[in-house]
């Protein structure tokens, strides 16, 4: 895990400056782009930042194939996902669940959760390619871009395989947000398609980093979120860097459409972060149960500590203005 902290702090480390008024030279000469490095110190150049991401790939990456054991039985007692994420936790109805029918809830969330980051993987993959679509091939950040396509593929691979472990069905999301995402996913800028990568990988990430050291969850799960944690690390870090540039060089206008595509995938994303069809499956009703959802302080000060280190970005760089804001707010990830 040290790789994982490691790349995290340094991205943590990152002080992050207004972009440039109307009136100061962009990065579309030599001169703007003196000058966004001094006015940007810590915006470093897309080959270095490729580079030292590929050294820490051929180091710290795995295979989950071989890395976790997948013939191993799930251990009587221990959770599939920790309750405290659950979203039911701690709402009127949690509270007259039995242990059982808690644990059941759990196992079924971590299959949603799962299915969803295969949807948000597959996304994810489509973007990368359309970003290297123009770009040199023989280039370190095209072969990053490349590697980190590898990695999802895997990831995709070990969250269907851990649902079919915990005995579970898929979850696939609504069929008009599976639409929706076809067309932003299509429409998307470039500085858009990162922001809503980002948006993919830093909620979950915060809850896999609060799974895999819990002692009450299933070994494999822990193995799992383990491996997304120190490889989505990586992945993190370019996108970051990536929007912080775009964010700063794009023409307005590609930077107000992606304040209104974020906006509008963090609605999504909030909508459909759990199939409501998991209450059904453990015998709750479906009705009650997404109202108390809803109405949970909890739930809302879980999903907001998730986002809120990804919202302080995005809000540090530009992002979070205006009407996509607002849809910020409207999804529940703001507070």
């Amino acid at each position: 895990m040290t790789a994982a902290h490691e790349t995290e702090a340094t991205a943590t480390r990152d002080e992050l400056r207004p972009e440039p008024g109307p009136d100061e030279p962009r990065a579309d000469d030599e001169r703007g782009i003196q000058l966004l490095r001094d006015a940007l110190g810590p915006l470093r150049d897309r080959e270095q930042v490729a580079r030292r991401l590929l050294e820490a790939s051929a180091k710290h990456s795995f295979d989950p194939e071989k890395d976790l054991d997948w013939d191993a039985p799930a251990e009587d007692g221990r959770w599939f996902w920790p309750p405290e994420l659950v979203s039911l936790y701690d709402t009127p109805l949690w509270r007259r669940m039995s242990e059982e029918q808690r644990m059941d809830l759990a196992r079924h969330e971590a299959a949603s959760l799962a299915s969803l980051g295969i949807w948000f993987e597959i996304i994810l993959m489509q973007l990368l390619v359309r970003h290297i679509y123009d770009k040199s091939v023989t280039s370190d950040h095209v072969r990053y871009a490349l590697t980190e396509i590898a990695d999802e593929c895997r990831h995709s691979m070990m969250f269907a395989k851990m649902i079919q472990k915990g005995g579970a069905p898929a979850y696939p999301v609504p069929r008009v947000y599976h639409n929706v995402a076809r067309l932003l996913k299509t429409v998307s800028t470039t500085p858009g398609s990162f922001a809503a990568t980002l948006l993919g990988e830093e909620i979950l990430d915060w809850m896999q980093r609060l799974t895999f050291p819990d002692e009450r969850v299933q070994t494999l799960v822990r193995g799992v979120t383990r491996i997304h944690v120190v490889e989505e690390a990586r992945h993190v870090r370019y996108a970051r860097e990536e929007l912080r540039r775009q964010m700063v060089t794009s023409p307005r206008w590609e930077r107000e459409l992606t304040r209104l595509t974020a906006g509008e995938a963090a609605r999504v994303f909030s909508v459909c972060f759990v199939n409501p069809q998991v209450y059904e499956n453990v015998g709750l009703d479906r009705r009650e149960a997404v109202a108390q959802v809803r109405a949970s302080g909890h739930r809302r000060e879980v999903m907001q500590s998730g986002a809120k280190r990804l919202t302080d970005f995005l809000d540090d760089i530009g992002v979070m203005r205006g009407t996509g804001r607002r849809l910020w707010k409207a999804s529940g990830l703001l507070a």
